[in-house]
């Protein structure tokens, strides 16, 4: 049963933009935090934007001023605006969703920004 659908990743070339989208399905209730990971080849996963209920976000000091998370409650979707892409923010990027209950993780997109 697939819970997290994403989408949006893809090739782009240094300075470009992106947006990610990863919709919930319906039988996951109680969201509370949306948000996006990511990790890169022999790196560990970090965090790069999450996002409350009531819409406050939070960014990782690597992508603040660049990337923009946004969620639509109604739709169970978290977005994720990419601009002014580095070849640094290449990576495979997971939507992660939170209830009371437990932890969701989608299959993960790669985003890669190279010349």
């Amino acid at each position: 049963q697939v819970q997290l659908v994403e989408s949006g990743g893809g090739l782009v070339q240094p300075g470009g933009s992106l947006r990610l989208s990863c919709a919930a399905s319906a039988s996951i209730r109680g969201i509370n935090v949306m948000g996006w990971y990511r990790q890169a080849p022999g790196k560990q996963r970090e965090l790069v934007a999450r996002i409350t209920t009531g819409r406050t976000p939070s960014y990782t000091d690597s992508v603040k001023g660049r990337f923009t998370i946004s969620r639509d409650n109604a739709k169970n979707t978290v977005y994720l605006q990419m601009n002014s892409l580095k070849p640094e923010d290449t990576a495979v990027y997971y939507c992660h969703v939170q209830n009371a209950y437990t932890t969701y993780w989608g299959q993960g997109t790669q985003v890669t920004v190279s010349s």
